[in-house]
């Protein structure tokens, strides 16, 4: 708190905002303390956000996700409060085009700075609790499974961490995924409901697509099951 009291109006004082020296040094503070409350709100937000999401906690750009997350709220809340100071001070407000540039500068450094935050924060978090199958995987395996599907007398696994094959039915690798909720979209496929990230329609076709960028087909016998529980 006392390192923002001083570092504040010093910058205020060296970084007019926008590169507009005539603005006065009270709406510059301003200005740069409204950034800072920003800042702080947004990255909170943000962080609480991916935490509370399974789909935005697992996929394989979390950092890219989190940024964009980001970029999305504080832009135009540094818009707003540009205009807002600007028009107070009897300046022409900065354009979208400038806002949008500083705020994708602005928010690379929160994101710098804050990455390690929210990796912290999701190794802190409670664990979800893992299916008996995951214990049939490899020493170490701490990633999330996306779906199974039955090859011969196989289940490939697929999951965060790559593709592991075990020797099942499919059947029994299903009741081993208990308590992680899932849906049968097809008879040879499995896939868990955190992992579906969309649905799209090909040739006539419906299939499920991932987390992970996979397309699972979806069959008629497991579609009406799919969508009177909202997942397509």
């Amino acid at each position: 708190m006392s390192a923002g009291v001083v570092f504040l109006p010093v910058l205020a004082y060296a970084f007019p905002p926008f590169l507009v020296a005539e603005l006065s040094f009270g709406l510059r503070l301003l200005f740069w303390v409204g950034v800072m409350v920003l800042a702080l709100s947004v990255t909170g937000l943000v962080r609480k956000l991916m935490l509370n999401s399974p789909l935005l906690l697992n996929i394989p750009a979390r950092d890219l996700a989190y940024a964009g997350l980001i970029l999305s709220f504080f832009t135009p809340s540094l818009w707003l409060l540009a205009w807002i100071l600007f028009t107070i001070g009897g300046h022409m407000a900065p354009g979208a085009q400038t806002v949008a540039v500083y705020g994708v500068l602005l928010v690379a450094g929160l994101v710098f700075v804050q990455r390690n935050d929210l990796q912290a924060a999701v190794a802190l978090s409670p664990d979800i609790e893992k299916p008996r199958l995951a214990k049939r995987l490899p020493a170490g395996f701490n990633g999330q499974i996306y779906r199974l599907t039955v090859r011969d007398h196989n289940v490939d696994v697929v999951t965060s961490e790559g593709v592991f094959t075990l020797r099942s039915r499919f059947t029994d690798a299903i009741a081993e995924m208990e308590p992680v909720p899932g849906h049968c979209s097809h008879r040879s496929h499995w896939v868990t409901d955190a992992s579906i990230a969309g649905v799209e329609k090909t040739n006539g076709k419906t299939f499920l697509k991932l987390v992970n960028g996979d397309l699972v087909p979806v069959s008629r016998k497991y579609k009406p099951m799919l969508e009177q529980d909202g997942l397509i």
